[in-house]
């Protein structure tokens, strides 16, 4: 997978360096790093250089295949596979993704071939989620064609949480993907973009998305979203996830709960788009379930931007003042309208995923 200005990953010519968008430094600096070792991999994936599950998956698995390169034995890759695994604990397509890759990997003696099987899975999968945000794009737009019907053509107000778009999701993204193909059939969308705060990544990232594309939108603090929704502003919510369950609880960025409970009261649709590798078919119950990462805490005390043409970190809270930085929240599946799929939309209940999805289901079961 070579260079794509649309895409947060790619290999460099000697098949064995891993390229990726450092999104810490975005959007202020464009700054790409190279991933040579296992530890780098892990490093990328616990500092968020890399997020959002699907670009979670697919760096996962490609660390598989630097393993293959050094690992002393098949044990040995077993035992860095676990370790990949154990980097960011809520978005499943880690260890999906790792797993697949792994599972090829070991098919093979040790050696060239193993890496070779193991490069080869990795660019599938990271070709197969391009695939499948693509088809959610197909598929969500049409929720939003509804909406822009409805109100004559005019401007369908959508509100977004957290980035799901290309820069987490290989190509095209989760959430955004729908917004992208809309704008592309000539509907007129705008963007209402949560900062989405410890880390600011719909502020960061979302937004600068958005300006590239040229997709009108507008940023608002994370509390703002219930009085838009209140005062009518607001036609639908479109937020991705990190882990759903087979009965549709959803875990997304810390906040998304609070924007399904506000959806929720103001009768306004609240959508979720996902591939299938995203979907936890062993798990029923998300609320006790999914482990919910806890984060540095300096994370909350500390904010980062562009000061004197230099990105800097500026501490808000007082020096000594604890604080406490939950990554991820679960949205029960009674507060969700839909999820947008690569084979369609269906509600968040475990009849109608398992009927869109029956070949994943059946093997979970």
């Amino acid at each position: 997978m070579k260079r794509n200005p649309k895409r947060p990953i790619w290999l460099a010519d000697d098949g064995l360096t891993v390229e990726v968008i450092d999104q810490r430094q975005l959007p202020h600096k464009l700054e790409i790093l190279q991933l040579t070792t296992v530890d780098q991999v892990i490093e990328a994936i616990v500092e968020m250089v890399v997020r959002g599950a699907p670009l979670i998956g697919v760096t996962g698995a490609y660390g598989i295949m630097l393993a293959a390169a050094t690992a002393a034995d098949k044990a040995a890759l077993k035992t860095e596979a676990a370790r990949i695994k154990a980097a960011r604990p809520t978005a499943v397509n880690l260890a999906w993704a790792v797993e697949q890759t792994l599972s090829a990997a070991l098919q093979h003696p040790q050696g060239a071939r193993q890496v070779a099987a193991a490069r080869e899975e990795a660019g599938r999968i990271a070709e197969q989620e391009a695939e499948n945000c693509r088809l959610i794009g197909l598929h969500g737009a049409r929720l939003i064609q509804q909406v822009s019907r409805a109100k004559e053509g005019a401007a369908v107000n959508i509100l977004t949480h957290c980035n799901a778009g290309w820069l987490a999701c290989i190509e095209y993204g989760t959430a955004t993907a729908p917004i992208y193909v809309a704008h592309q059939q000539g509907i007129k969308v705008h963007v209402w973009v949560d900062e989405t705060r410890p880390l600011n990544q719909g502020a960061r990232l979302t937004a600068w998305e958005l300006g590239r594309q040229k997709v009108a939108h507008t940023l608002i603090v994370d509390n703002a979203g219930g009085h838009l929704m209140q005062h009518g502003m607001v036609d639908m919510v479109i937020v991705g996830t990190d882990r759903t369950t087979a009965a549709g609880d959803v875990a997304n960025k810390i906040g998304t709960y609070l924007k399904a409970l506000a959806a929720h009261d103001n009768h306004v649709p609240f959508y979720v788009a996902l591939p299938s590798s995203t979907f936890d078919w062993q798990l029923q119950d998300g609320l006790s379930r999914i482990p919910i990462e806890e984060r540095d805490p300096d994370e909350v005390r500390f904010v980062q931007g562009l000061a004197g043409g230099r990105i800097e970190k500026v501490l808000v809270s007082p020096q000594d003042c604890p604080a406490a930085n939950f990554a991820f929240d679960v949205t029960p599946a009674r507060l969700v309208t839909g999820l947008i799929t690569e084979r369609g939309i269906c509600r968040p209940d475990a009849a109608e995923i398992a009927g869109l999805f029956p070949d994943k289901a059946d093997r979970a079961s």
